[in-house]
This record gives C-alpha cells, sequence and structure tokens, in this order.
C-alpha cells in the first residue's frame, strides 16, 4: 500500500520508477593488465639500462608507478613490484662524488615499495642483507623502514631480527620500524615491546658498566632514542630512564594496555 500512495504524489514530470530503490550492483572490478601501466614498466626498464645517466627519468616513472600501483589489479601490482625489485639489479659502478655511491635508484625503489605491501614484503626482507648492497648502510636503513610500512606479519620477524644486527644504525632503523605495528593484537605488541627492552637493558647496562667503552656509548646514543620512541607508541607510556621503562614493563606486562588508564 505504501508504494502506490508514493507514487500518487510524485509531479507528473518524474518518472514512476525514480522513486524505486537503484538495484544494488556489484563494484566494477579493478582494472588489470592496463596498457598505460605496461608503458610505464617498459620506460622505466629502458632508462635502468642507461648505466645511471638515466636514473632522475626512472625515479619519475617509479613515482607515477606508486600511483599506479593504489589503482591496480593483482597481475599489474605483481608487475609493478618485481620491475622496483629490478632496480637492484641494476650496477651503478660510477659515484655521484667522491665516495659517495650512485644509489638514487636503489632508495627510490626501496621507498616505493614501502607503499606496496604485502606483495612487498618478500623483496624488501629478501634486498636487508643482500649481498650486493648489504655494505650501503643507508640503503638498508631504507630497506627496513619501508619494510615496516608494510605492516606485514612477517616484515615484523624480519624487523626483530635486526636488533641483533651488528651495525647500530640497522638496530636503530629496525627500531624505528617497528613503530608500525602499535596498532596489531596485544599479545603480539608486548612480545615487540619485551624484545625491543631487552635490546636497550643489554645495552644500558654495557653503557653503564664502563663509561670510557666509546663503543657502547656511541651505539647506545643511535640506538637508545628510536627504541624508546617505540616503546611509548607500543604501551602509551612515556618515559626516558632506562630503569623505569623496566620497572613498568615489570607491573604491567600482564595487564591490558588497550584501558584507559
Amino acid at each position: 500500500m505504501l508504494l502506490p500512495l508514493l507514487l500518487a504524489f510524485l509531479p507528473a514530470s518524474v518518472p514512476a520508477s525514480a522513486a524505486l530503490p537503484a538495484p544494488f550492483q556489484d563494484p566494477a572490478p579493478t582494472a588489470d593488465e592496463r596498457p598505460e601501466v605496461k608503458t610505464q614498466l617498459e620506460t622505466l626498464a629502458t632508462h635502468i639500462k642507461a648505466k645511471g645517466e638515466k636514473d632522475p627519468e626512472a625515479i619519475g616513472v617509479i613515482d607515477g608507478l606508486v600511483t599506479e600501483f593504489a589503482q591496480s589489479g593483482p597481475k599489474d601490482r605483481a608487475a609493478i613490484v618485481k620491475a622496483l625489485e629490478a632496480c637492484f639489479s641494476a650496477k651503478r659502478t660510477k659515484d655521484l662524488e667522491e665516495g659517495i655511491p650512485d644509489d638514487r635508484l636503489y632508495n627510490a625503489a626501496a621507498v616505493a615499495l614501502g607503499t606496496m605491501g604485502p606483495e612487498s614484503v618478500k623483496p624488501l626482507s629478501a634486498l636487508i642483507g643482500d649481498k650486493a648492497h648489504k655494505k650501503n648502510l643507508r640503503l638498508q636503513q631504507n630497506l627496513a623502514l619501508s619494510l615496516g610500512r608494510t605492516k606485514s606479519p612477517d616484515g615484523m620477524k624480519v624487523l626483530l631480527g635486526l636488533m641483533k644486527h651488528k651495525d647500530a644504525p640497522m638496530q636503530a632503523a629496525g627500531a624505528e620500524a617497528l613503530a608500525n605495528y602499535a596498532e596489531i593484537a596485544l599479545d603480539t605488541r608486548k612480545a615487540i615491546f619485551e624484545e625491543l627492552l631487552k635490546t636497550l637493558m643489554d645495552q644500558y647496562a654495557k653503557k653503564e658498566a664502563n663509561v670510557t667503552d666509546q663503543e657502547a656509548q656511541e651505539r647506545w646514543n643511535v640506538i637508545s632514542g628510536p627504541i624508546m620512541q617505540t616503546l611509548q607508541k607500543l604501551s602509551g607510556f612515556a618515559e626516558t630512564d632506562p630503569p623505569k621503562w623496566q620497572a613498568w614493563w615489570n607491573d604491567n606486562k600482564k595487564k591490558d594496555w588497550n584501558k584507559a588508564g
């Protein structure tokens, strides 16, 4: 009865069909194997082969592919990630300046891959510690930070492994990257927290035991800030004194951190 009444009040110029709700339609599938993506991938491959002379142009294409990735179907996404992974196989033998390697292409690809999870998790994980690039600490740090941005459980395991890295900058990058996991399940957050706290307190003990140990002091200066910042993001508790962090953990490790107060 209600529908005839509604139709009776419609102006004569409005068709009756306009009063009816539109039938539900499935959203259009994301376009895949698009020609514009193919063209950009081919252009990137051509630039990469130019031995560094076209790297600024290649980086411009990479920026465009970041935008395309978000609009792509699974086949295009896989192709984009594969193309960016291929950037790391390109050899760059000439330094930008004396002692400064030409790693522009690598770093651009590393940062871009951080926006392309979960498809990029496997290549990012493999590139951390990769023989061809492991001596480039700046690049390795960018790879770690990008892996964290994917928020992948598999990536989390790799980043936790960096807490035992021989180089302090990599420990710091791993700690900073783990801040991306501040909204995961509480048990997992606590596991990350505990591992970071252990790293923090171990290094604190070393630098306190021998104030003349320059290596211990320098490592502490590099890793302590990123670790404590991530501890704060994981727990919601703010502190700068390491023993107080340990005391807080002892008092709160079994509590529900998600409850206010």
